[in-house]
């Protein structure tokens, strides 16, 4: 149950992704810096929308898990009402390329990192 979440944000990606997309590109996000890069694609470029949707895929599957498990402080509290995950990760991004430290941790930890920082709980 615990990993049911980012499969199934995995699982709507893959499915999203047009046919040349599913068999010739490996599109991941080990870093932060990486993830920033897909978050940040042109709908131009032709794997643009793929990259996009990977970026909103995997920030909503990593967040879902941290909402639903996470137990005493949590990382970060959205408002009401929660921005958009388009403003967001956009934000994400700027903070990841303002700053060199921000590219190098993993993904996921850079992107509670800025949660945490953007929407600190009170």
């Amino acid at each position: 149950m615990k990993f049911v979440a980012p499969a199934v944000a995995l699982t709507v990606v893959v499915f999203a992704l047009p046919a040349h997309a599913q068999r010739g590109t490996n599109i991941q996000a080990r870093t932060a810096g990486e993830l920033a890069e897909l978050c940040a694609a042109s709908p131009k470029d032709p794997l643009g929308d793929a990259k996009i949707n990977f970026c909103h895929g995997f920030a909503q599957g990593v967040i879902q898990v941290e909402i639903r498990h996470s137990e005493g402080k949590k990382a970060f509290c959205f408002p009401n009402p929660a921005p958009t995950r388009t403003a967001t990760m956009s934000e994400f991004v700027s903070w990841v390329r303002a700053l060199p430290e921000h590219r190098t941790p993993p993904a996921v930890d850079g992107l509670f990192q800025f949660l945490g920082e953007r929407f600190p709980c009170k």
